[in-house]
C-alpha cells in the first residue's frame, strides 16, 4: 500500500485511464473521453495507482446550496477490492471535498454495485433515495454521510 499514489488527472492519457475505471466500475454510465472531458471541466478528477498500475478513480463535485453538499465518488476496480485502496481513494477525494468548504457530503451508487455500497455503508454513509433515471433500467442509490461519519 505504500506504493499507491493518488494525482489529480491532467491531459488526455490520465483522463483516459480515469475513463476506463469509471466504465469498468459503472457501465450502465460508460462515457466517452469528450463526456469525461467536459466532467474534468467541472469536477475534481483523480487516478489512483500502485507503482505504474491504475487501481481506481475518484470525482468530486463541489460543494452546493445552502447546505454546501458534496459529492464524493470513489470507484476501484475490481481486482483491486478488498486491498484498503478504496479507503486510500475515499479518503484523498474526502479531504478535497473538506477544503473546498463541504459541509455535507453525498456519493452515487450504482444499486447492482454490493461492494459499493458495503463500502459507502461502513463509512457512515446513509440511503437517502433510489431512482431510475428516465428511459433507463438501472437503479441508482444517493446516500448522505451520517453525522457519526462526518468528522464532526
Amino acid at each position: 500500500m505504500s506504493d499507491l499514489r493518488i494525482e489529480a488527472v491532467q491531459g488526455d492519457g490520465m483522463l483516459e485511464q480515469w475513463r476506463y475505471a469509471h466504465n469498468v466500475v459503472v457501465p450502465p454510465a460508460a462515457m466517452s473521453l469528450e463526456d469525461a472531458r467536459l466532467r474534468l471541466g467541472r469536477y475534481r478528477l483523480e487516478n489512483a495507482y500502485l507503482g505504474d498500475v491504475l487501481v481506481g478513480c475518484s470525482t468530486v463535485r463541489p460543494p452546493v446550496g445552502e447546505e454546501a453538499v458534496a459529492t464524493v465518488i470513489a470507484r476501484v476496480l475490481p481486482e483491486f477490492r478488498r486491498r484498503g485502496f478504496g479507503a486510500a481513494v475515499y479518503d484523498s477525494a474526502l479531504g478535497h471535498a473538506r477544503v473546498l468548504g463541504a459541509k455535507a457530503v453525498e456519493t452515487c451508487v450504482l444499486a447492482a454495485n454490493e461492494d459499493g455500497l458495503r463500502f459507502a455503508r461502513r463509512r457512515g454513509f446513509v440511503e437517502i433515495e433510489r431512482y431510475v433515471l428516465d428511459g433507463e433500467r438501472d437503479e441508482w442509490v444517493d446516500l448522505r454521510l451520517g453525522r457519526a461519519g462526518s468528522g464532526d
